[in-house]
């Protein structure tokens, strides 16, 4: 097989990567006012000019900041969109000694709307530091966020007093003002960052939309004609895909469950270019709910944990990606780790050494398989 001239490549990846330990030196400094925004953006554009040359040298097409602006992969954004307030998330310790972030607070205060662009300043720079040749990638929440925490309850009544059409409508309007900023700056690929479509694969989760409520069988649909709002702005030559979560905080994660109750909805029905889904373990499912992928749209299969630093075999791989291949044709597949290295500043508890081993593991497997990346 040649290789992919557009994106996502046959060796992706999900975008966020771990913090050099002088950027979160940096970062506190800032909070506590020693150093100023101006002062703690350049050291952010030296992070970034290392993390680009990270990517560059183990041969990745896709170019990503590392997210090494961002405290957390959604809030950062969302919280940037008017009618948009949002609350940081906190760290609840549990009984067993481990970790979880609690989900952040949003809510949908006034009429949704773009008042300034959100990533382009920031995309501006990244595109200045890629080599000729690879693409440059931004990495965004997706829409859904705005619904799925809160419900009914979390939009404000007064604004939307129904959310249909409106609420929808506004909110992809927005995006799609910060897709077009994007696209008049040369960025050509978008990755849509979506916890909730593989939220409701897990029961807990669909139960707690009831409370909300909720009917978490409509929902995925629901959420296929909200993202294909957001597709119908989307300028003509950039590709947006979606990439499933199931949690990432410090390693741990938050929902499992097989695609099957959002694969129909999620890869049939929404007007996407790719599916960027996590595979690393068993509390993904099988491969099955891809017979629902179409003609000309793609899968990136998360086989590759970040969760942790053990490395994965590429015999093991290979036979998974042929296990996929029954469902999904080939050609209409590609190999990435299953979610960023650190989707909050706090990142996951892997070794940086082991995130570059990981990587080059994806570039090695994908030639070889697909004999290109």
């Amino acid at each position: 097989m040649s290789t992919r001239t557009t994106p996502p490549f046959r060796a992706d990846h999900v975008g966020s990567f771990l913090r050099p330990a002088y950027l979160l030196q940096a970062r506190d400094q800032a909070a506590k006012g020693e150093i100023t925004r101006e002062q703690l953006r350049e050291v952010e554009d030296r992070a970034i000019a290392e993390v680009v040359k990270m990517q560059q040298d183990v041969g990745l097409q896709s170019i990503t900041d590392g997210e090494f602006r961002r405290t957390y992969f959604h809030i950062d954004f969302l919280q940037q969109l008017g009618g948009v307030q949002t609350e940081e998330p906190v760290t609840i310790r549990k009984p067993d000694g481990s970790e979880e972030l609690a989900p952040p607070v949003m809510r949908v205060t006034g009429k949704v709307r773009h008042v300034k662009d959100i990533q382009r300043a920031d995309f501006e720079y990244l595109k200045g530091q890629v080599a000729a040749g690879r693409t440059p990638k931004v990495t965004i929440p997706s829409p859904t966020m705005l619904h799925f925490r809160g419900g009914r309850a979390g939009i404000s009544r007064e604004a939307y007093p129904e959310l249909e059409p409106a609420f929808y409508d506004d909110v992809a309007k927005a995006y799609g003002e910060e897709l077009q900023s994007l696209y008049d700056a040369g960025c050509r690929y978008v990755q849509l960052d979506d916890t909730n479509m593989a939220y409701l694969c897990d029961e807990k989760m669909r139960e707690a939309a009831r409370q909300r409520g909720d009917d978490p069988n409509e929902l995925p649909h629901r959420y296929a004609k909200f993202i294909n709002k957001v597709v119908a702005h989307k300028p003509e030559g950039m590709t947006l895909a979606m990439h499933l979560c199931r949690g990432n905080f410090k390693s741990t994660f938050a929902a499992q469950g097989n695609y099957e109750p959002v694969a129909e909805a999620l890869l049939a029905e929404m007007h996407l270019d790719a599916y960027f889904m996590e595979y690393d373990d068993d509390r993904s499912g099988d491969f099955r709910p891809l017979r629902y992928l179409p003609k000309g749209k793609v899968v990136v299969l998360g086989l590759v944990t970040t969760k942790f630093g053990e490395m994965e075999s590429k015999d093991e791989l290979k036979r998974r990606i042929d296990e996929a291949a029954r469902h999904a044709p080939l050609e209409q597949l590609c190999l990435s780790p299953q979610c960023g290295f650190s989707s909050t500043v706090h990142g996951n508890k892997i070794a940086v050494d082991a995130q570059k081993a990981k990587l080059a593991l994806i570039v090695e497997t994908a030639q070889e398989v697909w004999g290109a990346v």
